[in-house]
């Protein structure tokens, strides 16, 4: 009989870094939570001084022991992160990507009307900077790791008025394949995990959005949708030795809303 060993469902000893925690209704607050659950140390990011008031009492719960603010828009940010973990810590385990943004004119219209630079940003917040948080974490995973992003069943279908955000996911997903393997002989994973519809502030940017939420409820299995706590206990499996196996795909952490057709 195969035993299970417990040391491969936990994170003790491990350095992760989570960029996205915008409030306490976050994605990335709920992954967060379950990467200190498992033992893990963090390193938070918030995107501004408007943002810091509301994250940094989180980052406080969480003991986490680096706390910088990471703009996506510009290079310089995300670099200081990545340098001040190679100072202090001198390695990465995991790094989670939860960010996402389009311009509401674009997200709101027809893909067809998107402007270009509305696109262009779109990918470049949304999409690219997977790609540089990668680029940033390869050096760091001497021992291998794990790298997440957050997508949508959107990547796959059409969904009403997910507008130019599918098409931006759908990028996202294959560059999660394509990083899985040029990154996989260096023991690094990576991941996208797809939610169902949360109600988190950045969702809530989406036109018509309770709308898509009641929807999702009634063609998920169980009649409801997931929360943050069930997509951060997944996340954190993902990142632990007993998921070694697992990469380039996309999880479905979805009440089952995508398998119903």
């Amino acid at each position: 009989m195969t035993t299970i060993i417990p040391a491969a469902a936990t994170l003790e000893g491990k350095k992760g870094l989570v960029l996205g925690i915008a409030n306490d209704q976050s994605i990335a607050w709920g992954c967060a939570r379950a990467f200190r659950a498992l033992g893990a140390d963090l390193a938070v990011s918030y995107l501004n001084e408007k943002a810091k008031r509301f994250v940094e009492p989180l980052a406080q719960q969480l003991e986490a022991e680096i706390f910088e603010p990471v703009d996506v828009t510009g290079e310089g940010d995300l670099k200081a992160m990545f340098d001040k973990i190679g100072e202090k810590w001198g390695k990465l385990d995991f790094a989670l990507h939860s960010i996402a943004f389009a311009p509401k004119e674009d997200l709101h219209g027809r893909v067809v009307d998107c402007s270009r630079e509305g696109f262009q940003q779109a990918m470049d917040i949304s999409c690219h900077s997977f790609i540089r948080m990668a680029r940033y974490a390869e050096p760091l995973m001497k021992d291998g790791g794990s790298l997440f992003t957050m997508s949508y069943f959107g990547a796959n279908r059409v969904i009403d008025n997910y507008g130019v955000m599918g098409p931006v996911k759908a990028a996202l997903e294959a560059s999660v394949r394509y990083l899985a393997a040029e990154l996989g002989p260096k023991g690094i994973r990576v991941h996208a995990i797809s939610p169902g519809p949360i109600k988190t502030r950045a969702a809530s940017g989406i036109a018509h959005f309770d709308e898509l939420m009641n929807k999702a409820t009634e063609r998920t299995p169980e009649g409801r949708l997931v929360t943050i706590e069930e997509v951060g206990y997944t996340t954190a499996f993902l990142a632990t030795d007993g998921a070694k196996g697992i990469t380039g795909d996309t999880t479905y952490v979805d009440c089952g809303y995508s398998i119903i057709g």
